[in-house]
């Protein structure tokens, strides 16, 4: 972190929800610089993965604030950038998701975003911490999945044409058509349970999928995983079930399980992990639940 005066790094990605965040760009950079006086606003315009993570970890070295700009993809670099130190993370929700913001209470539109950033206030949020087989970690904001979820959201992922939420929709249906239940061995704080599922979603915040609620209620706040497995049940009742995912109403189906923990390990059988809509690769995928670990602006 700097020593003189503030700076605060910007860094966005241009493409976000179908090129919004670029149109919108020179007027957020307007008002942040007239917004905060003492501070040097540095923008960085980042196109592919690697340059914006290699931004946001360089402003983490040198900023006093990261803020980026885009959509969930974004929020997720900005995070594991900012995970486990001081230097707090202000989100500009500019994609067709935005689910991060939903999950921390954030604001969703994005003047609101820039008075909340300009404000300086501060507090602290709790993540997932996604430790995998290599030891390598990851950090999570939302939800860790590894199944139905998982595979739609990575067939999301891949999606050529920005279609935005209802990609996730389509994506859904394609995946339906050939997917059964997948078996599981879960390691919830220290005790094991095997089990078949449709999905096992492991959540910090409550939301995924562009507003799909995995774990309505969840708090950010209370050093705790909210757990909900979908119990196996045949693809139309799967398929009824997906658009009251987005009101939580899902969650009162009788095969649906909810608990919190503080740590699950997933493994299981033909499981493919991604973590807010992001590839994790390989199980078994240790998920703890760490206190307070990003400081979050607004």
């Amino acid at each position: 972190m700097s020593t003189g005066a503030r700076r605060f790094d910007l860094v966005v990605n241009p493409t976000a929800g179908r090129g919004r965040a670029r149109r919108i760009l020179p007027t957020v950079s307007e008002v942040l610089r007239a917004s905060l006086p003492a501070t040097a606003l540095r923008v960085v315009k980042a196109y592919d993965v690697d340059h914006a993570e290699a931004a946001c970890r360089e402003a983490v070295a040198e900023a006093d604030a990261l803020l980026v700009m885009g959509g969930d993809g974004m929020a997720h670099l900005g995070l594991n950038a900012c995970a486990g130190t001081q230097v707090p993370l202000g989100v500009l929700p500019a994609g067709t998701g935005n689910d991060l913001c939903r999950g921390l209470g954030l604001p969703l539109d994005i003047r609101d975003a820039v008075a909340a950033l300009t404000r300086g206030r501060t507090r602290a949020v709790d993540l997932a911490r996604v430790t995998k087989p290599d030891d390598s970690v990851r950090w999570v904001g939302c939800v860790v999945s590894t199944g139905f979820d998982s595979r739609v959201a990575l067939r999301t992922g891949r999606m050529r044409l920005p279609l935005g939420p209802p990609a996730y929709a389509l994506s859904a249906l394609a995946e339906l058509r050939t997917f059964t239940p997948l078996r599981y061995r879960l390691t919830v704080d220290g005790v094991r349970r095997d089990l078949d599922s449709m999905a096992v979603f492991v959540a910090n915040a409550e939301f995924f999928g562009g507003g799909m609620r995995a774990a309505p209620g969840a708090d950010v706040t209370d050093a705790l995983l909210d757990v909900t497995v979908i119990h196996p049940v045949p693809r139309t009742t799967l398929l009824r079930l997906l658009p009251s995912l987005y009101s939580g109403g899902f969650v009162t189906h009788p095969a649906i399980e909810r608990f919190r923990a503080s740590e699950v390990v997933v493994d299981g059988d033909g499981l493919i992990g991604s973590g807010d809509g992001e590839a994790l690769g390989d199980v078994p995928l240790r998920v703890t639940a760490v206190s307070g670990a990003l400081q979050v602006l607004g």
